[in-house]
């Protein structure tokens, strides 16, 4: 039984989506998931496991930024044997072509988090996802005809950024979109030799000043969580 998650031995299967609200992780577990059981209520932080396409899947909430889906995270890949994890999140557009809504596929994330250089002493690790998930993620969204964009994205540590100029210089070098959590997540996936993907929906635009109400945020996100479900199946 892990500290933060507390769940017993072979309550979590070994593929986990991750959304950062645990009220998402319940609307997923509830509305695509075959007999969910919660299995976690510590913290408020709520993890369920059921069944899609008769295989185990659980849905773990990791809460807003880095450090706090770092302590998730690693508690699944050493304490309870996960194997592929999909973060399945909310980011902001960083350009015009990729709207509210859309789907944005991270190959890799760009961050201001030293964790990265405190961990590595100084050099710049780049964190990325796996492959595999990545081109059937793709496959699925194409298949399905959702609008979706794939390359980097940009995890900040800062929701609340007093650098526009920052934002616009990342923008310039091709990043789509900026959240604040698949850095992290990438880089616990190759410690433990893992699979991640993270998949975001277009929830606001830093370009327009478009945004999803937080209902929506919450509750609207079904091409998302059906196209990871379906993604982990294949």
């Amino acid at each position: 039984m892990s500290t933060h998650i507390a769940a017993e031995p072979g309550q979590v299967a070994d593929t986990v989506l991750l959304p950062g609200d645990p009220l998402r992780a319940e609307w997923i577990a509830t509305t695509y998931l075959d007999e969910p059981i919660c299995y976690s209520t510590t913290r408020n932080m709520l993890g369920f496991t059921g069944t899609y396409g008769g295989r185990r899947i659980s849905v773990q909430g990791t809460g807003m930024g880095q450090p706090s889906l770092s302590i998730y995270v690693h508690e699944l890949l050493a304490e309870y044997g996960v194997r592929t994890l999909v973060r399945v999140g909310s980011c902001g557009s960083l350009v015009e072509s990729v709207g509210i809504r859309d789907l944005v596929v991270g190959i890799s994330a760009a961050t201001d988090s030293s964790a990265n250089h405190l961990r590595f002493e100084g050099l710049d690790f780049a964190p990325h996802a796996d492959f595999t998930l990545l081109r059937a993620f793709v496959e699925q969204a194409e298949a399905a005809g959702v609008r979706h964009h794939v390359g980097q994205i940009f995890s900040t540590d800062s929701f609340y950024l007093d650098r526009p100029e920052l934002r616009d210089r990342l923008a310039g070098y091709g990043v789509l979109a900026v959240e604040m959590e698949a850095a992290a997540l990438y880089t616990l996936a190759a410690k433990f030799g893992a699979r991640a993907l993270t998949v975001c929906t277009v929830s606001d635009s830093i370009v327009t000043g478009a945004e999803l109400p937080p209902e929506d945020r919450e509750r609207s996100f079904s091409d998302m969580a059906t196209l990871a479900l379906d993604t982990v199946l294949a």
